[in-house]
């Protein structure tokens, strides 16, 4: 079912952009989150079915660096092609983050040491 709903997507659309994963970056105290938008998470791979789903369906998929939370912490975006389209969505990855450069924050901007 998942798989024939992002076919019939890509074929009418060339890429697929949509967050990494559904939760914010979690302390690394924290083993896993155990709950996504007040309701209460079942079990441990919830918090990434985002990329799960995505990565079952054999497509080519880049996770790229979208900016940073009001907390600085860093979130990511996931570039998803069509089949045997790993070219187009490594130029996609290319051109979002030279026209985010600049306009995502930094986290070295908030106070952060930088790397």
């Amino acid at each position: 079912m998942l798989w024939e709903r992002v076919r019939r997507f890509m074929e009418r659309y060339d890429l697929l952009v949509l967050p990494t994963v559904a939760v914010q970056p979690f302390p690394v105290e924290q083993r896993y989150p155990t709950e996504l938008n007040g309701r209460r998470l079942e079990n441990y791979t919830q918090w990434f079915f985002l990329t799960y789903a995505i990565s079952v369906t054999g497509l080519p998929v880049i996770s790229v660096p979208a900016g940073f939370t009001r907390d600085s912490l860093p979130v990511g975006i996931q570039i998803v092609g069509r089949r045997r389209q790993e070219t187009a969505v490594l130029k996609a990855a290319a051109a979002f983050e030279a026209a985010a450069r600049g306009r995502t924050g930094s986290p070295v901007a908030a106070g952060l040491p930088s790397a």
